[in-house]
């Protein structure tokens, strides 16, 4: 799908000045400071894609019959933009992220963003905004695309008009103090995803199911909850809003296989490659809850750990559940998740080299 959209670009008249941006660039943590514009399309049935602008990050004004406060038709993604070491910006694998964003509109009964506009929406924000993108080891500029239904219609149906929108928010180093190893709650009494559900979009709804597991997990004292299968609640399948990987002692580095109900992360199917570039024995399988106990308890699991986009990779060190609680090793980084994440990082920052051809450069 392509589109011959031009985006008129109109910036913003009152941009921050470089004093105020350098003062929200110094600790702007994550999800908090947002750059000077956006980008907006629209689509309604029977037009197609159309107006395509970047204008001053402004709010938005939504009738309270737009269908999306009720029906729940939206989709977003996340994706980086890297300051390289020769000064450019280059963007890692948006043309992932542009393909999986169809994969959920068309699972959520969306219209389709061209992977054309979508990719050259990212290239005008960071074009546009480029000196927010922080220039400190670690630190990145977050892109967040995502569609929704406009509709003013209580009708329960598809919607027939949708707004596209692009926005930026710098983002701070997430292990400022070095890399931890989180603690997690093995979730049995709900479930993230079903069969024939929605678990491999990437939709609102998926996140609001998931808040009151996450909740639950901080009761227990653990940073995260891990999700587990609908059916039999005993194969895992993702770590709140991230995929997982089991380091074991016989050279293998598992994650469990994508059976619809799991998100299909861009850093997991990156991680995978890295895997076997490194020589490992790759496998997309399942692991069930006991496994993963007995495998620690014996030695034969040496690491675990997480990845997603905003914290590329993550130590897994001690595990909760019901019946009690185990640990990874000695609860500390395991050695090969620290090479898998300083592999994953050089490329991303320029400083080892992109075999894949994964970075984009845009600016």
């Amino acid at each position: 799908m392509t589109s011959d959209l031009t985006i008129d670009v109109i910036p913003s008249e009152r941009p921050r000045s470089a004093e105020d941006r350098a003062a929200l660039l110094k600790e702007p943590g994550f999800g908090q400071v947002f750059t000077d514009h956006m980008v907006t399309a629209r689509y309604v049935e029977g037009r197609g894609w159309h107006d395509a602008r970047l204008t001053a990050y402004q709010p938005l004004t939504l009738d309270p019959a737009t269908s999306v406060l009720h029906y729940g038709q939206a989709i977003f993604e996340g994706l980086k933009a890297y300051h390289q070491p020769d000064g450019a910006v280059a963007l890692f694998r948006p043309d992932q992220n542009a393909a999986r964003f169809q994969r959920s509109a068309r699972r959520m009964a969306m219209a389709e963003v061209p992977e054309s506009l979508f990719l050259d929406s990212l290239t005008a924000l960071v074009r546009q905004d480029r000196d927010w993108v922080p220039t400190k080891p670690g630190e990145s500029l977050y892109l967040r695309p995502l569609e929704f239904a406009v509709d003013a219609f209580l009708g329960v149906r598809p919607a027939k008009e949708y707004l596209f929108l692009l926005f930026a928010s710098p983002a701070a180093n997430y292990f400022p103090g070095g890399v931890r190893p989180v603690s997690v709650w093995l979730s049995t009494e709900y479930t993230r995803a079903a069969p024939g559900g929605t678990g491999a979009a990437k939709c609102a709804g998926n996140y609001a199911a998931s808040l009151v597991a996450q909740a639950q997990a901080a009761e227990q004292g653990c940073d995260q909850v891990v999700w587990l299968d609908a059916v039999e609640h005993k194969y895992v399948e993702e770590m709140g809003g991230m995929n997982l990987y089991f380091v074991f002692s016989d050279g293998r580095l598992v994650t469990p296989a994508l059976t619809g109900t799991l998100l299909p992360g861009v850093t997991r199917d990156s991680i995978l490659a890295i895997g076997r570039d490194m020589g490992l024995d790759t496998v997309e399988g399942r692991v069930t809850t006991d496994e993963w106990e007995a495998a620690a308890a014996d030695g034969s699991l040496t690491e675990v750990f997480a990845c997603g986009t905003a914290a590329v990779v993550t130590p897994v060190g001690a595990v909760k559940h019901a019946h009690g609680s185990f640990n990874i090793a000695d609860a500390q980084p395991g050695a090969l998740t620290m090479k898998v994440r300083e592999s994953l990082l050089g490329i991303q920052q320029g400083t080892a080299p992109d075999s894949h051809g994964w970075m984009h450069r845009v600016a």
